[in-house]
């Protein structure tokens, strides 16, 4: 397998499709990428730190860098960081905005590119932080909606006024005028509302209670927590529908060096990989103590058949011979970024597997059930898209004593590099399939073709 993965797929010209080697094994040990979701995290609540005088630097050890990431690097410093970057840590000194930005009226504008949660954490975070700012991104995340988020910072004093579609970017907003008070959030089509909100709060000259109605994916919270903590935050929960943040004070929140745990995440691919295949792979950089909610991926992989245990710092995951592989029933509403990759495993498990309790699914950097539902189907597998839910078939298993179809297919990753890294799982099993656009996969793991291919050796016994 070869391929050189783009960190912006929207700026350099996509490369040609890339053909995924099926039949071999998954062996073989890797360190994860550090985690993007603790990445931006730090990078965000580094942007709240350095917004009061005196503000100290911060050192970033082993941060993320990829697509995302690299372009919350690009806004703290047209917010007026120095950003001394290294392969180990960053380095972000705060300081005044560049010379074309210090007149009074001047307007800072952010480009998020296709980054959601860059976008939504910004939302809240450029209300607090001095200045005048445009936010604004791609088309597709011109359509993702940051409604709810506006509305509950406006309640705080925030102000933000839309330049185009209401409920979606681009957007203009008054920096330093969230002042702090009671508002109410629904979170229910993304927890990323809930912690934009309090982080913001840490640097509000009040004090801050969000009153939270629906909420998904809730370990997210977690993460925020965790990172809160880490910059002398102090977020109290007032009983299980209700944060109060209290304000830091003169002194600010603010940290002189963080580190940047493995990413559960990207952690489950190649975890996904060894189950698939009957494989045998050690993971370094996680921790089963981590806040990630992707943890508990292995608990599904458990239940499909794998087995899952931890050899002092490394996890160890190893598939059954033929990568002989239980269907299961998973409400995801939790891990949805793992959706796409229980989707992969589906078509080659015994019965059947159905994952519910999705709808936000539909929000993200594609609408990732639509999108699997569509290219497994091009595969030849049998899958059943609802409203909220997909239902995958095992077609290609042992017990059927049918194999998959060899035809070439080239998969559309719909520009979502986790319909890209999903697929690619299929493919280790389905001959002939191909990826276009693999850059993708920039955003968020960018080294993930090459530790595939790292990972593959000798072939799958009884596979078809």
């Amino acid at each position: 397998m070869t391929g050189s993965p783009s960190t912006s797929p929207d700026a350099n010209p996509p490369t040609l499709p890339l053909p995924i080697p099926a039949g071999g094994r998954a062996v073989g040990r890797l360190t994860v990428p550090p985690s993007k979701s603790v990445t931006h995290r730090f990078l965000n609540l580094a942007l709240l730190a350095g917004s009061r005088p005196g503000a100290s630097p911060l050192l970033v050890e082993r941060p993320l860098y990829a697509e995302d990431t690299r372009l919350f690097l690009a806004a703290l410093g047209r917010a007026g960081f120095r950003v001394e970057e290294s392969p180990e840590a960053v380095r972000l000194t705060p300081g005044p905005p560049p010379p074309e930005h210090r007149e009074k009226e001047a307007e800072i504008e952010i480009f998020c590119g296709n980054a959601g949660t860059m976008l939504r954490f910004l939302v809240a975070t450029l209300a607090v932080v001095p200045g005048r700012w445009r936010l604004d991104g791609t088309p597709r995340l011109r359509e993702r909606p940051v409604g709810p988020l506006v509305e509950a910072v406006r309640r705080l004093g925030g102000q933000i006024e839309y330049l185009g579609r209401p409920g979606c970017v681009p957007l203009r907003i008054a920096g330093g005028s969230l002042r702090g008070g009671v508002t109410a959030i629904d979170a229910g089509e993304s927890s990323q509302y809930l912690s934009a909100l309090l982080m913001a709060g840490l640097a509000a000259p009040e004090g801050v209670v969000v009153e939270v109605g629906a909420l998904t994916s809730q370990p997210y919270i977690e993460v925020t927590l965790a990172a809160a903590a880490a910059f002398g935050g102090r977020i109290e929960r007032l009983g299980e529908h209700a944060f109060r943040v209290r304000p830091a004070g003169p002194a600010g929140v603010g940290a002189s060096r963080v580190r940047v745990e493995g990413d559960w995440s990207a952690a489950c691919y190649p975890a996904a990989a060894a189950a698939l295949t009957g494989g045998d792979v050690r993971l370094a950089g996680v921790f089963p103590d981590s806040r990630q909610g992707d943890r508990h991926f292995l608990d599904l992989l458990t239940a499909m058949g794998a087995a899952v245990a931890w050899e002092g710092d490394l996890l160890a995951v190893r598939g059954r011979e033929g990568g002989d592989l239980q269907g299961i029933d998973a409400d995801l509403s939790g891990l949805p970024d793992q959706v796409p990759t229980l989707a992969a495993l589906g078509p080659f498990a015994r019965g059947t597997t159905r994952i519910t309790n999705v709808p936000h699914l539909r929000i993200k950097e594609s609408d990732r059930l639509g999108a699997m539902a569509s290219e497994l189907g091009r595969v030849g597998a049998a899958v059943e898209e609802g409203a909220d839910s997909l239902t995958v078939h095992g077609l290609w298993h042992r017990e059927t004593g049918a194999s998959p179809p060899s035809g070439r297919v080239v998969i559309d990753s719909h520009n979502d590099h986790r319909i890209a890294m999903s697929m690619a799982l299929v493919g280790l099993r389905r001959p002939g399939i191909e990826i276009a656009a693999p850059e993708v996969v920039g955003k968020s793991y960018p080294e993930f073709w090459a530790d595939l291919t790292s990972l593959l050796q000798g072939p799958v016994s009884g596979s078809g």
